[in-house]
């Protein structure tokens, strides 16, 4: 081994330990905060840098057992260049993490409901939304809190890719795969790998037959 490749191994392992330090450092002082903003986190949550939290009153945020969250900028490969960032806009309105799901830079928005299931991975720099923020009416579009929300549900052991925006009323089935950039604006099938803007199912797969899951 020549000196370029330890060189090489000194700086990808000392950016690992860094990022286990974040979260050996501010980990617990991170779940403080979550339950002093009324957010209810599971057990052995961790949290790779400081997430951005907007709960409003009366609403929830439930993240389950053993999920994980990057929000500093060197806590993966790809360098990050925004927290995880969950905000409710409504009472009642709710972001459910179910078991062993994490993602990277991820925001989400909910003035209804946003439900994840368990052992979804959710890329770097995506975006789910479950309202229209303004009224599509132009009449109606300055009017505070005047826009339709539909829920959205990922179920179990979907796999989203990288910089996706997933929008209101949307239906992940179980075991799919979206593609990288992908705008997701209709109900996307079990065992579906699907791409594009508009997000379509390219292939159907049949996980279970083979023994596999989605990932």
């Amino acid at each position: 081994m020549n000196f370029r490749d330890l060189t090489g191994n000194f700086f990808w392992y000392s950016t690992f330990i860094r990022g286990q330090s974040n979260i050996l450092m501010f980990n617990k002082l991170i779940h403080l905060l979550c339950y002093i903003k009324g957010v209810i986190v599971g057990k052995n949550v961790k949290f790779n840098g400081f997430p951005v939290i907007r709960k409003y009153p009366g609403s929830h945020i439930l993240i389950g057992d053993n999920c994980e969250f990057n929000s500093s900028p060197h806590s993966i490969i790809i360098k990050l260049s925004k927290r995880c960032t969950f905000i409710t806009a409504r009472k009642d309105a709710k972001i459910v993490f179910g078991n062993k799901s994490g993602a990277s830079g991820l925001v989400i928005v909910a003035a209804e409901s946003v439900r994840i299931g368990n052992n979804v991975l959710i890329g770097a720099h995506s975006t789910i939304i479950d309202n229209d923020f303004h009224n599509t009416d132009p009449s109606k579009r300055y009017i505070v809190d005047n826009y339709i929300a539909r829920p959205v549900v990922i179920e179990d052991n979907v796999y989203i890719g990288f910089n996706c925006t997933i929008l209101k009323g949307v239906i992940i089935g179980e075991n799919s795969v979206i593609g990288a950039n992908s705008v997701v604006i209709q109900n996307i099938p079990r065992n579906s790998i699907a791409i594009g803007n508009p997000c379509r199912v390219i292939i159907k797969k049949d996980w279970e037959s083979s023994g596999n899951k989605a990932f």
